[in-house]
């Protein structure tokens, strides 16, 4: 196939997959689309069979940390972890809806640090919605909250994103010193969003709310957080030991997934069902044809757009690039076409695309799956979610939080270096 071709069967058929991840026609799996067009690329030669295994190489424990880390999450919901934080927020907001954002905000922010931006979405979201009428509070500024956070609170760890898996595998840093480098850009983001929500639904927060509940609290599910303890811990020492993290991540579902069995409150079904499968081959099948567009001419356009060094206004470029290529083609193919482009040059440059490709899809829906699942779950709640509201309020957000968060990983850069 010659090069004109195959470039543009390639880039078709990356439409053709991300169109059905954002519609999810009759409710099919995204891997539906996205699989048989990796087929495609490799049997039309639009991507070499050497080229096509080694993006798989390099995927797999990327895929496999995601399935165990979804397989925590969804056991800490079924030990009720959830529900205590729900619990925990609608006696502590005392009935002010100010106060219950900001307990939202520390809430969701360190959900979607430890257990990924998907336990935002899914998990926490429902219970903001049932805390919101618990008190009678208008859920809008809050639920906003968990979809904004679900992207830009995902900065902190190797952990938090898929992207933030992608881009430590590109870096060469290890765990801790990415939690280190990235700790103040996330500090800033969550910070910048905070301030413009408050703005943005200012008359929502004020519009009345009911007395605090005087129900006893919820019991905390101490043994999943002493799991969830233990596992983070147990991504620390597999970074130091060169192992990869993946296993610390099994290791934690394994422990949960044994007590729940052990317990009858989940089957086998139930658990491998959580480890979502057909989202993990979506994944895999979406790596090897934005390949195939790489290798059949995206690089070379970008390559010419991507600054070298890691000054201020280069870090700035590089985030601002990342964030609009999110929004064109996802945030998920926006950072597998980058990192090659940016991981030669250092690990800052790396960061810099991970913060506009986390806090870019703030902007629009398709910007990240999450985004989009956030939508149907709002739907689901009966709650409106218009386009220029959503649009609104990104505009607002989406630059301040990446000025900020770039300023803050070009000072952690030099203080820390990276």
């Amino acid at each position: 196939m010659n090069a004109s071709l195959a470039e543009a069967l390639s880039v078709a058929l990356l439409l053709a997959v991300l169109a059905c991840a954002v519609v999810r026609p009759w409710g099919w799996p995204e891997a539906v689309v996205a699989v048989p067009a990796a087929g495609v690329v490799i049997a039309t030669g639009a991507i070499s069979l050497d080229h096509a295994a080694a993006e798989a190489a390099r995927l797999g424990p990327v895929i496999g940390f995601l399935a165990a880390v979804l397989v925590l999450a969804q056991l800490c919901d079924d030990e009720g972890l959830f529900h205590a934080c729900g619990a925990w927020m609608a006696r502590r907001a005392a009935g002010r809806p100010r106060r219950l954002l900001v307990l939202v905000f520390v809430i969701a922010s360190l959900i979607t640090a430890v257990l990924s931006l998907d336990a935002t979405v899914v998990l926490l979201t429902p219970v903001v919605f049932a805390t919101a009428a618990r008190l009678g509070a208008r859920a809008k500024p809050h639920v906003y909250a968990c979809t904004h956070l679900s992207n830009t609170a995902s900065l902190l760890l190797p952990v938090s994103n898929l992207t933030n898996l992608l881009a430590f595998a590109a870096s060469g840093l290890t765990f801790t010193r990415f939690a280190a480098l990235m700790a103040l850009p996330w500090l800033a983001a969550i910070g910048a969003e905070y301030v413009v929500i408050r703005r943005f639904f200012a008359a929502d927060l004020d519009a009345g709310a009911q007395t605090p509940p005087t129900d006893a609290p919820r019991e905390l599910p101490l043994f999943a957080l002493v799991t969830v303890a233990g596992t983070l811990a147990g991504f620390v020492l597999t970074s130091a030991l060169g192992i990869d993290p993946a296993w610390a991540a099994a290791a934690g579902a394994a422990v949960l997934a044994a007590r729940a069995l052990a317990r009858r409150r989940a089957t086998p079904t139930a658990i491998v069902r959580s480890a979502a499968l057909p989202f993990c081959a979506f994944v895999l099948a979406l790596g090897i044809v934005v390949r195939a567009v790489v290798d059949n001419g995206l690089a070379n356009a970008l390559s010419h757009l991507v600054p070298g060094g890691t000054s201020l206004p280069s870090l700035l470029a590089i985030a601002a690039l990342a964030a609009a290529l999110a929004n064109i083609i996802n945030n998920l193919p926006a950072v597998l076409v980058l990192l090659p482009l940016t991981a030669p040059t250092s690990p800052g440059a790396v960061l810099a695309v991970l913060l506009g490709v986390n806090i870019g899809p703030n902007l629009t829906y398709a910007g990240s799956l999450a985004t989009l699942l956030w939508r149907r779950i709002v739907r689901e709640h009966d709650t409106d979610v218009a386009l220029g509201e959503f649009t609104r309020l990104g505009l607002l957000a989406v630059p301040a939080t990446l000025l900020l968060a770039v300023a803050a990983l070009w000072t952690s850069l030099q203080a820390i270096g990276g």
